[in-house]
């Protein structure tokens, strides 16, 4: 039995969800978010409160039960709280900040780094050199905090580049001394 998918999804006050077919639509103070529903997955859902179901103990289902219940949750928390993803820029020179609605950084190249914000992602920037990414969806809030990050990974030897916040970067020993 799946431990995940078991527990109970308590919704928060302002939070709504509705289920149809096919689809699964969640709404709160921050926004709505809607995803497809694997096919074996039915919703219970109560008067504060959802659980998640499965038809059969096949594979597929068993794997899908956990899942749907976790996106469920995020769904929920995102709606209600948002997500954020901190990002530190470590290097001499290295800085970031915000032009509209284009993060512009300066990471060692011969050229600025400009980022678009995508829809539903807010970035900000304090000290020039953290960076915060919100939004109510988890993946997307994860998703640019990769791009952001991938843009100059921290480097082996020296550390410097984009690293998540409290991101431990394992440094290889340089060049043995003669």
């Amino acid at each position: 039995m799946s431990r995940i998918g078991n527990k109970l999804v308590e919704l928060p006050d302002g939070v709504t969800v509705e289920v149809s077919e096919d689809q699964l639509n969640v709404k709160g103070p921050r926004g709505s978010l809607a995803r497809k529903i694997a096919s074996g997955i039915r919703f219970e859902q109560t008067e504060k409160s959802v659980r998640v179901h499965r038809e059969t103990d096949s594979g597929a289902h068993r794997s899908n039960h956990g899942l749907m219940r976790a996106l469920l949750w995020n769904m929920v928390v995102g709606v209600s709280e948002g997500f954020t993803r901190n990002l530190e820029i470590v290097g001499v020179g290295y800085k970031a900040e915000t032009k509209g609605k284009k993060l512009v950084m300066s990471l060692g190249f011969s050229h600025l780094v400009e980022f678009p914000f995508p829809d539903g992602i807010e970035i900000s920037v304090n000290q020039n050199t953290k960076v915060s990414v919100f939004g109510i969806d988890k993946e997307q809030v994860g998703h640019v905090a990769a791009v952001l990050r991938g843009f100059r990974p921290p480097d082996s030897y020296k550390g410097k580049g984009v690293r998540y916040e409290g991101e431990r970067i394992r440094l290889k020993a340089g060049k043995a001394g003669q």
